[in-house]
């Protein structure tokens, strides 16, 4: 069996698209495992998988590396609709996640925006292991949480470069606190309206940047009083912006780029 597949990345965050509109879905976690290993697959982030849809553009489908299911991906979710927007010759479109329907948008720069919806605040929504206000997480560092279809746990900190993410990471990802596991963020605000990012991200470790972990905290910063409504995310791989009223829907925009093509041979 052979599968196309399109790699872009999003400020070096890469993820690979396959568009199975009109056709079966083949991808389960062994495949996507299999795919996202960098040495003997294709290698990405994450790995979004196009899908026919009754009210919508498309359906995504969403793989870590590991081969653990994600609901949600700000990088990916906009790569597929700059492909889509180009198909339709349209500057919006509306695409289905497990988060629900996300609509997207080409802005100035030939940037790419999408409505990652209403952040999850609640304990039992991001979710936490017990009931406790997600502002402030009884952990060391006084991280905060929220949820954006995934779970997102943020430390600020005086310097980001001192962080050795890598080493601290994993175990904070499976604290017990976060049944489900978690991403993690270390932020340093540089003012109201530009911090910056590095990250630790839930099955897939140390990425050039995430779009949900952008927006997951910047959404904390917000709640902390820290920050504007419309902030400047400097990952390693680059600078996106996040904007948020503090009640509606989080905005991410940045930029996406094609990297290559090919076809995956599967047997």
């Amino acid at each position: 069996m052979t599968l196309p597949f399109v790699k872009m990345h999003a400020l070096g965050d890469d993820f690979i698209i396959i568009d199975r509109r009109g056709h079966s879905d083949p991808v389960t976690a062994q495949l996507a495992r299999r795919l996202g290993d960098r040495h003997t697959g294709i290698g990405f982030n994450q790995l979004a998988v196009v899908l026919d849809c009754d009210d919508a553009a498309a359906r995504i489908k969403f793989w870590n590396p590991n081969g653990t299911p994600l609901q949600t991906c700000g990088s990916a979710t906009r790569g597929v609709a700059d492909r889509l927007m180009h198909e339709a010759g349209s500057d919006s479109i509306v695409l289905r996640t497990d988060r629900g329907l996300l609509t997207c948008a080409r802005v100035a720069g030939q940037r790419v925006s999408v409505d990652m919806g209403e952040p999850s605040l609640a304990w039992s929504a991001v979710p936490l292991a017990t009931a406790m206000d997600t502002r402030t997480l009884p952990i060391e560092g006084d991280p905060a949480a929220c949820g954006m279809g995934n779970p997102h746990c943020t430390f600020f900190v005086d310097d980001v470069a001192a962080v050795d993410v890598a080493a601290v990471g994993p175990a904070l990802e499976t604290h017990p606190l976060f049944p489900a596991k978690t991403n993690v963020h270390f932020v340093q605000v540089l003012d109201r309206s530009h911090i910056r990012l590095r990250i630790w991200e839930r099955g897939g470790g140390v990425p050039q940047g995430s779009g949900s972990c952008c927006c997951g905290a910047v959404v904390n910063g917000i709640r902390r009083g820290l920050l504007d409504e419309t902030v400047q995310v400097q990952c390693d791989g680059g600078t996106v912006t996040v904007q948020w009223d503090g009640q509606g829907g989080v905005v991410l925009t940045g930029s996406v780029e094609p990297i290559m093509q090919g076809t995956a041979y599967l047997f």
